[in-house]
Order: C-alpha cells, then structure tokens, then sequence
C-alpha cells in the first residue's frame, strides 16, 4: 500500500523558534558564500569544477565510486573513457549544468525541466513512471520502508502542486531555505522516476537556490553533508512521512545548508589565492606567454589538454602545445599520457579538492 504524503502545515507551523534560530544561521553562511563566489571573476572556473565534485559525491551516495583521477581524465578524454564509474558521474555534471542554463533567465523551474535534465542524467528518455512497482527499500533487510503513489494521475498531480509550490511564492509564504527543504522532500516523497531520484533531487535543490537569487551560480551542493550524516538523512525522510513533524527534517537540511556553505567559501578562498599565485607567478616567470584566457583554462580544467587550449584561446596548436610546455618546464602543470594522448595537470588545484576542509 503507498503511503500518501503528508499535507503541507501553515508557515507559523512550520517556522518554530528551532527552525528559525538555524534558518538565521543559514542565511548568513549562504550570502557570505554568495559574495565569495562573485570575487572569482569567471563564473565558468566554479561552475566546471564545482559541479564536478558535486557529482562525484552525489554519485556516491547511490554507490557509484570513482576517483578524482578518474573524473578528470573522463571530463578531457570523454570520447576515449571506458570508466563507467566515471562517465556516469559526468552526465550528473552535465545535466546540472544543463539544468542551471535553463533556469539561469527565467527562474523558472519547471516539470518538464525536471524530467529534461534528469534524461540527461540518466541518458535516456523513460521520463515520469507510468508503471507500478516502485519501492523504497531497506538495502540491509530488504524490508520496504516506503512505497510512493503508483497511479500517473496521481504523480502528474502531485508533481503539477509542487510546481507551484517552487514557483508562486503567494501561494505559500514560507522562506525560500525552508521551502528548498520541504521541496525536496516532497520530491524524494513522490519519486516522480523509475530511477535517478535522489540525483535529480540534489540538482533540484542547487538550481532552486539560483532561481530564488539566493546564490548566482549553482555552488552549494549538499551531497557531501548528506555523505557525512546519510542515516540521518534517510531516517529523517521517513520519520517525517510518518509523523508529519517537518521541525527536525528542516533543522537538519538548514544546518545543511550553513554548514556547507562554510566550507564552500573555504574551498573557493583557496581556489582564489591559488589563482592569484599562479597568474603572479606566470606573469613573472613567462610574461609572453600570459594571457587571462590561459590562466582561466588552467583553472576551469584541473586537467587539461593541447585542444583546450587551443579551443579556449583561439590559438593554433603549435601554439598550444608551446604553452603547455613551458608552464610545465616551470612547475605550473605536470606532464602525463595516456595511451597515445597528452595531458596537463593543476596538481595545487587538484590538490585543494582532494583536501577539501572538513564538514563541520
């Protein structure tokens, strides 16, 4: 038997003086890291290498694994990468992005957005379930903790609210933070595809952020705090379903969203002062070959190749090649191969994502 999902309370319900006191904290983090993000002065730079950790730890939460090497030598060898690991954590990357380009205009988020980046995702069109038989279940036991609506009328419906919900802020005066948690929540509940859910519901929750105005850019993602506390992620899911107490499913998304907004702007300083060396050093060390764009290509491809270069800059590939060369020579990327093709890599860069600073 499904379970149906739990009608929305009134704001006053909803804003306790707990949620309050952590919607305050929340606030503060995400404008601080949305001032942070704007000092970097090409977006492209946080958007290509962001949204690729975004998805190697989103991915991660539904088991599929893969390094750091892994994903950055897919993301500059796509046509060549026999990693599936990897290749699915790309097509996350890229409907993100996909995602964050519809929506960047418009501010619009709609269903039919939703079930465009989630194909893109999922690399298939299979689009809204048509079909019962979809369970949540207890991958331990086996037990079922969760069935949601089986009927496509139902889910068309409930999917048609929460459009609204995202959309029409008259219709339902509740601080955007807290209407991201309750969306979310409400999205998991309906389990609107056969699979992909839980990716395309931390995409859902980044690009809502953008189209509220909360950040610019798609830069708060909270897979790795749900990586960190994912019992009490999925335990907080159902207990919510079950008692209708939305207090310590908000409280907890909030604290999600403060505290990876902390570590964010972390991330992004060290990303900053990194870029900074690099462009005094470079210009220091090879004032002729200096350019913003070359600086700007090391930075958006922690792995990088004579193409991209040549593409970024407009140069020929004698050029390119050139340039790589002499920044390797001088420290600024190291050398690899694989199999008959070159590559450069940013190891400070790649360096700073692999240490990332602690989830507090």
């Amino acid at each position: 038997m499904t379970q149906p999902l739990i009608k929305l309370p009134a704001s006053e319900q909803l804003e306790t003086r707990a949620v309050l006191k952590q919607l305050v904290e929340a606030h503060r983090h995400l404008a601080e890291l949305k001032g942070v993000a704007a000092t970097i002065p090409n977006p492209e730079i946080l958007i290509s290498t962001l949204s690729l950790q975004e998805a190697k730890d989103s991915s991660e939460i539904e088991n599929i694994f893969t390094s750091q090497d892994e994903l950055f030598q897919a993301d500059i060898f796509a046509e060549h990468s026999k990693n599936a690991a990897a290749k699915e954590v790309r097509r996350y990357a890229a409907a993100l992005r996909s995602g964050f380009e519809q929506i960047r205009d418009d501010r619009l988020i709609t269903i039919n957005r939703i079930v465009q980046f989630h194909g893109a995702l999922m690399a298939n069109d299979a689009g809204v379930r048509k079909l019962p038989g979809t369970v949540i279940k207890n991958l331990a036991t086996g037990k079922t903790v969760f069935a949601p609506p089986q009927d496509p009328n139902e889910i068309q419906s409930l999917l048609t609210d929460l459009e609204r919900f995202l959309n029409v802020d008259a219709a339902n005066e509740v601080d955007p933070l807290i209407k991201m948690a309750i969306a979310h929540h409400q999205f998991e509940s309906i389990h609107p595809f056969y699979d992909g859910n839980g990716r395309a519901g931390r995409i859902l929750n980044s690009l809502f952020l953008v189209a509220k105005g909360l950040l610019d850019q798609p830069v708060l993602y909270l897979s790795g705090y749900i990586i960190d506390t994912k019992a009490d992620y999925y335990r907080l899911l159902q207990s919510t379903r079950d008692t209708g107490d939305w207090e310590p499913w908000l409280v907890y998304m909030l604290k999600g969203v403060a505290t990876t907004s902390q570590t964010t702007v972390l991330l992004i300083q060290s990303i900053r002062n990194l870029m900074a060396d690099y462009e005094e050093r470079i210009r220091s060390e090879l004032r002729k070959i200096y350019s913003y764009e070359l600086l700007t290509n090391l930075f958006r491809h922690p792995y990088t190749k004579i193409e991209a270069v040549q593409n970024d800059l407009g140069v020929s590939r004698l050029t390119a090649s050139k340039y790589l060369s002499e920044l390797n020579e001088h420290g600024f990327v190291e050398k690899h191969r694989m199999g008959k093709f070159n590559y450069f890599v940013n190891r400070p860069l790649v360096q700073i994502f692999e240490r990332k600073p602690p989830r507090k």
